[in-house]
């Protein structure tokens, strides 16, 4: 980080469908055999081979200054062992860099899963745990074709703080 970048802070919000749906959807368990709906992941992956597995990530800190979007395919994340996490996230938009103004941060608990809509620009997952595993659902080559990272350090002279209440 340089002397002069600027550091804002973020409170991360309980996640609700209704506060996420400009990013995407949040999922929560429902009963077996119940029949395809709206409620379901509404996924785009058509562009490529899909590609799920599970990844384990050492706690990254609660500072970022970077964030990225995918624009071929959505995007499901969700953790395993009940851990909850974080996730900053910025509307997608058709602008080659995000909207600085409407990041807004969530908590995450680990009974729910998120699908991020093509395009959401996204940092995380975040949390304090030693390492959490996760799930991901995107396409097999996702993080060699379709990694659109906006630098905030370098092209803004910023970064983000998670703030835990």
């Amino acid at each position: 980080m340089t002397a002069s970048a600027s550091v804002r802070s973020l409170v991360p919000q309980s996640i609700t469908a209704a506060a996420f749906e400009p990013y995407g959807q949040v999922l929560w368990p429902s009963e077996d055999g119940a029949p395809y709906g709206p409620g379901d992941a509404q996924l785009e992956l058509s562009a490529g081979i899909p590609r799920f597995y599970l990844m384990r990530l050492p706690s990254p800190g609660l500072q970022f200054h970077t964030i990225t979007r995918h624009q071929r395919c959505t995007q499901c994340l969700g953790s395993l062992a009940d851990k909850d996490w974080l996730m900053a996230v910025a509307p997608p938009s058709a602008d080659p860099h995000p909207d600085l103004e409407a990041i807004a941060a969530f908590h995450i608990p680990g009974n729910c899963f998120i699908k991020l809509h093509v395009g959401t620009w996204h940092a995380g997952p975040y949390f304090s745990h030693d390492f959490v595993d996760f799930y991901n659902l995107e396409l097999s080559d996702t993080n060699l074709t379709d990694h659109d990272t906006w630098d905030l350090q370098h092209q803004d002279q910023m970064h983000f703080q998670f703030i835990l209440s």
